[in-house]
């Protein structure tokens, strides 16, 4: 921008809003710089950080509520943007505890936020009129919400406010502000042009990792729907919609995406409805068969179908799936995955009040091996249900320890752990108990929303159905049969690890190589030396090497009664100043054997 046109755009007075549109009308491509057009007076200065979180909330309360509830927009508005300069609050920390102010006069306040979002001048007001807007926006509002997203920092709030206004906008917005690699910038300009035909093509040559990123906005930013419609038998998109329809689905680290995107039944019953068309490969195979396993116990069950719908859908997949599978060749995962799975989500057994437990290996690629435990009643997975932060605990958490046994002493099981863990953004607990002969499933903790009330279940049918999974290992490969056989060993005889003073962390499969058993143990010393304390971790590697699971694990089994685990397996990290005085060293980067 010439010296002339920058006094031009800065004239004292212009608002935001002006000069989001000017700055995008002197564009030459008219692209968006990834971090949103530069802020006329530049990123505004972070406020004090002494304010706890709630602090923060009760100051911005008394600040802006009253201000809110003037019926003249214009003395609102000029009164807002005095009281925020004051505030000296940082715009993000503002924006946020704004969004959740209760107001006493919601017309009042979105005439003033409208009218700062129009007419406002500095970013933090502006700001907040957009945060109103969020719960307060009408379709109306879109345009400027969506000029207002293309000037720095403010992209998140003006998607949240277009969420319920204009989707595709609000995706947009999102899939810019997030995209360092540029490798949307294609589908972005394509989407942009309006071209239906360049969307398509831009939307599949997105690479596989950006797929799994974000699956919900890639759909809305290209209208997946729309393009199912116009080329409804076109295998190359239905093969692509099955996969962002299963990364939605995934429970992986947050609420499944797949219940927030809106068109997910219609898109659901268009691949179904079509999925003859893709080739007979495993991979089209496998990733059917996940749909199928994602409707019958994943999120997608929560989704507001019509009766008897979703299992017309299940029931169309049962058809199109070949019923016998030849034994797979040795490292084909995709057929061995596909065998052990073929009939677990078409199975028509009446549940009445019993529970029941699925053991689901996540088939997102060859290389990862999820496993969770997912739980129903009455049909409904509870942890989507009621948490919606993280996968259900896995079968050696749940089932081999026997925590969901109910005995006649009230128990406390964590059901499933946020992905970033329960000190970041919790758990959800249940209490279960024997009460006659029922078992009583309630005291939940954690959960998101209201309390969930109590289950009940026969005591019979609870017990046959716990025992049932307990004994189901159909879901299970080699190297994960290896690890549970492991740590079953471990929890028979802790003199194995204690002798050694070690105590087993964790035992499993190595995430990208679900051919490997892993084995952590943690050595916590008797005697530290002097100014030290705490743990240390060790990782055990054990590579399959195509014996049976049984003789695997006897064999591991037997070398830990032998040999002490800190002279054969990787350093794993711990306690600093321990490590350094008993001469270990930093973990390297990448596993090995």
């Amino acid at each position: 921008m010439s010296a002339r046109e920058e006094r031009a755009a800065l004239t004292p007075g212009t608002s935001l809003y002006d000069y989001a549109l000017f700055r995008r009308g002197i564009e030459p491509d008219g692209r968006i710089p990834r971090k949103g057009y530069p802020l006329p007076d530049g990123p505004p200065e972070p406020g004090p950080r002494d304010l706890t979180w709630h602090q923060a909330r009760a100051v911005v309360t008394d600040a802006l509520t009253p201000l809110l509830a003037d019926p003249d927009p214009v003395r609102a508005a000029e009164a807002v943007h005095r009281r925020v300069a004051d505030l000296a609050m940082s715009p993000r920390t503002l924006r946020a505890h704004t969004a959740r102010l209760a107001l006493a006069d919601e017309d009042a306040a979105r005439r003033t936020a409208r009218q700062l979002i129009r007419t406002g001048t500095h970013v933090t007001a502006v700001g907040v009129g957009m945060a109103l807007l969020i719960r307060l926006g009408e379709p109306e509002d879109a345009p400027c919400l969506k000029a207002l997203g293309m000037l720095h920092g403010l992209a998140d709030t003006a998607s949240a406010a277009l969420d319920p206004l204009d989707r595709q906008a609000a995706a947009l917005l999102v899939l810019r502000s997030r995209d360092r690699s540029r490798e949307l910038t294609p589908l972005t300009d394509a989407v942009a042009s309006g071209d239906a035909e360049a969307t398509r093509s831009a939307l599949l040559a997105v690479p596989h990792e950006q797929l799994m990123w974000q699956p919900r906005r890639l759909a809305e930013a290209a209208d997946l729907r729309g393009l199912l419609r116009a080329r409804p038998q076109d295998p190359e998109l239905l093969a692509l919609t099955g996969r962002l329809l299963h990364r939605m689905a995934d429970q992986h680290d947050s609420r499944p995406a797949i219940l927030d995107y809106l068109p997910a039944r219609a898109v659901y019953e268009a691949l179904v409805r079509h999925a003859d068309e893709l080739s007979p490969t495993p991979e089209h195979r496998s990733l059917l068969l996940s749909i199928a396993l994602d409707l019958h116990s994943g999120a997608p069950v929560l989704l507001n179908w019509r009766p008897g719908r979703r299992r017309a859908l299940l029931d169309a997949l049962d058809r199109l799936l070949p019923d016998v599978v030849p034994e797979p060749v040795p490292g084909d995962r995709h057929a061995d995955w596909f065998r052990r799975n073929r009939h677990l989500p078409f199975a028509r057994a009446e549940d009445g009040d019993r529970p029941r437990w699925e053991v689901v290996v996540v088939h997102g690629s060859a290389d990862s091996s999820a496993v969770e435990t997912r739980i129903l009643a009455d049909g409904v997975p509870l942890v989507p249900a009621l948490f919606g932060k993280g996968r259900g605990n896995p079968p050696e958490y749940l089932l081999d320890s026997g925590r969901l046994r109910a005995g006649s002493e009230p128990r406390e099981v964590q059901l499933a752990e946020a992905y970033c863990t329960e000190g970041c953004c919790g758990a959800l607990y249940v209490t279960i108990r024997r009460d006659g002969d029922g078992v009583v499933w309630d005291g939940w903790r954690g959960a998101v929303g209201p309390t969930p009330p109590p289950y009940r279940f026969d005591a019979a049918a609870y017990d046959a159905e716990l025992a049932r999974a307990e004994r189901d290992f159909s879901w299970c490969w080699p190297a994960r049969s290896t690890a549970r056989l492991i740590a079953a060993g471990l929890r028979d005889r802790p003199d194995l690890a204690s002798r050694w003073e070690l105590a087993p962390s964790w035992v499993g499969t190595d995430w990208r190589n679900p051919d490997t058993a892993v084995v952590q143990l943690v050595f916590t010393p008797s005697a530290p030396p002097p100014g030290t304390g705490g743990s240390l971790y060790f990782m055990w590697w054990l590579p399959n090497d195509d014996g049976p699971p049984r003789d695997r694990a006897a064999a591991a089994l037997q070398r830990l009664e032998t040999q002490d685990p800190k002279a054969f397996a990787v350093f794993g990290g711990g306690n600093h100043e321990l490590a350094e005085a008993l001469g270990y060293r930093e973990p390297p980067r990448t596993p090995r054997a």
